[in-house]
């Protein structure tokens, strides 16, 4: 008969794990079974099992709780469970069945900026975890890289990879995994759901090959997942962009704010303004464009579309089509580069030319010549019209678009309708178009700071934990992380939503009317001070004020004293 190995997990429940560990050891003698017990407290290890552990391998450890990551248990049972009868313990459950072991589960999350719904989403896999008495390692892909990256080890222990994700994920690491893609929300709103949805749903990930799924293409390394849709590689492209778009606004800013208006002009060649200028200007806006396109590209065909949609960026950029031609540019490349991947069959020995040679080359060619002969001065023209559009604005267009747009951030506060909104604002400042930039950041600012304000006016309309959970949301609405309001929406959706969708409309209006612009795509308050980032200033932050007020006050009236959900 095999032994049995088991590890307690008693925490500060110190006694009753030595209890626990007691009983099993009575059992097992009342069985004939052998028996090894580590026991795991606050204080340390006690009687640590040998690292060439081979046998049943049983976990007690209080309800909810994690267990280490080296810890691969067959079985698991709280220690209740185990006090009770032990002698179930040792075979199985009460009625003697064995139980069956709890998947190992990895995870990744990210979104467009890498922010808040990153770090949302793991928070809500890691509680769902919790709740099914899974152990799980999420990866957060944010606006810094990697937090917490996976192991080769983790991956290759894990039984499942969940990506949560609004953006493409490479998955070249996930060879001959079984692989899940979904978005954030279902990951930030039920997170147990979505774990239980992924176990069920999950696919074998194809052969990742010498180029990391760039030989086969998506098509076949996701091995019957299902593909992104034009949204999602959107936001992928967008994502990539927004590094440039800041670098290259803020030293435009800068160099405004130290040599003045002609700080471009030749006359100030040599300058430090001049030379902040050639950097922000023909430096990281030059690259903004390319960039999008290169990376919806991307997220289409994976790694042969990064060139031949950067190419077509800059053509896109170089024939006047700006952010609108970027957008094009990438999806002829990933499409096409994807469609010719398909086509062209190699004999296995030249398949590895595929990835680094044909579909690089062909793809150019054929996103190129597109954009020269077909596409590129259409959307130019069309860009053209648009902008001067923009820039002409006043009045009550000015003012419908501010609505528009200040309804769009709060209406699902960092979702689809919020990023489409953002992504139209974050793309016109390469053409130099930045009100509706400037009106997209305040009205994402609003709600956030206007859930903090109503708690602190309406008081007996929210529980006490959502009265604590003010002060955070207020943070993260000066910082413009307008997910910040999403746990007061979710709990009363039919009537904070439409509050708060006011209040960004008005302050989006008043953004706009006031001919306010934003060079910078983030950062919330903390770009304020910085000479040149945005322009009237104090309108901009009477703005937002009035905006918080409005949704707050709307917050107040509409929801009931005491209310938890809608109604």
């Amino acid at each position: 008969m095999s032994r049995i190995f088991a590890v307690v997990e008693a925490g500060e429940s110190g006694v009753a794990g030595v209890l626990a560990g007691e009983a099993l050891r009575k059992a097992a003698r009342a069985a004939g079974r052998i028996i090894e017990i580590e026991l795991r407290t606050a204080q340390g290890v006690v009687n640590p099992l040998p690292q060439d552990s081979d046998g049943d391998l049983l976990l007690i450890a209080p309800e909810g709780s994690d267990p280490a990551p080296e810890i691969r248990p067959h079985r698991r049972l709280t220690l209740e469970a185990v006090l009770a009868d032990p002698a179930a313990a040792l075979v199985g459950d009460a009625q003697g069945h064995a139980l069956p072991a709890a998947p190992r589960i990895v995870a990744i999350t990210s979104c467009p900026t890498g922010i808040a719904h990153t770090f949302m989403a793991a928070e809500g896999l890691t509680e769902g975890a919790r709740q099914l008495g899974y152990a799980i390692r999420v990866e957060t892909q944010g606006s810094v890289g990697a937090g917490n990256p996976l192991t080769a080890e983790e991956i290759a222990a894990a039984d499942i990879v969940l990506i949560a994700a609004d953006r493409e994920v490479d998955r070249g690491r996930f060879a001959g995994k079984r692989v899940f893609a979904g978005n954030t929300k279902p990951a930030i709103t039920g997170g147990a759901k979505l774990i239980e949805r992924a176990l069920a749903e999950a696919t074998m990930q194809g052969s990742a090959g010498s180029g990391a799924q760039t030989a086969e293409g998506p098509a076949a390394g996701a091995s019957g997942a299902k593909r992104a849709g034009p949204y999602k590689h959107l936001m992928t492209g967008v994502s990539f962009m927004l590094p440039f778009v800041v670098a290259g606004g803020l030293l435009i800013a800068l160099a405004f704010a130290l040599g003045g208006i002609h700080a471009n002009d030749p006359a100030a060649a040599g300058t430090l303004a001049h030379a902040l200028f050639e950097i922000g200007a023909k430096g990281g806006f030059m690259l903004m464009v390319p960039a999008l396109a290169g990376y919806i590209a991307y997220s289409v065909a994976d790694r042969p579309g990064i060139a031949p949609g950067m190419i077509g960026g800059l053509l896109a950029a170089n024939l006047g089509a700006g952010f609108l031609g970027g957008i094009v540019a990438g999806f002829i490349a990933g499409y096409g580069v994807d469609w010719l991947n398909r086509l062209i069959r190699l004999p296995k020995n030249l398949q590895g030319l595929k990835p680094v040679l044909i579909l690089p080359l062909l793809g150019t060619l054929l996103t190129g010549l597109l954009m020269i002969y077909a596409v590129g001065a259409p959307v130019a023209a069309v860009l053209a019209f648009l902008t001067e559009w923009l820039r002409s604005m006043q009045g009550s267009s000015a003012l419908a678009l501010g609505l528009i747009l200040g309804a769009m951030s709060a209406f699902d506060m960092g979702g689809p309708v919020n990023k489409a909104g953002y992504a139209f604002s974050v793309g016109l400042i390469a053409s130099q178009v930045y009100t509706p930039m400037a009106a997209t950041m305040a009205a994402g600012m609003t709600p956030p700071l206007a859930v903090a304000l109503a708690t602190r006016l309406f008081r007996n309309r929210f529980s006490l934990e959502e009265r604590e959970a003010g002060a955070a949301a207020a943070v993260l609405g000066l910082a413009f992380i307008t997910e910040g309001a999403i746990p007061f929406a979710a709990r009363d959706p039919l009537r904070v939503i439409p509050a708060l969708m006011a209040g960004s409309a008005v302050t989006g209006a008043i953004s706009m009317m006031s001919g306010v612009e934003l060079k910078v795509p983030h950062g919330g308050l903390f770009v304020l001070p910085i000479p040149g980032a945005v322009t009237h200033v104090g309108i901009y932050a009477l703005a937002i004020l009035i905006g918080t007020v409005v949704s707050a006050l709307l917050v107040g009236l509409l929801k009931r004293p005491g209310t938890k959900a809608s109604a």
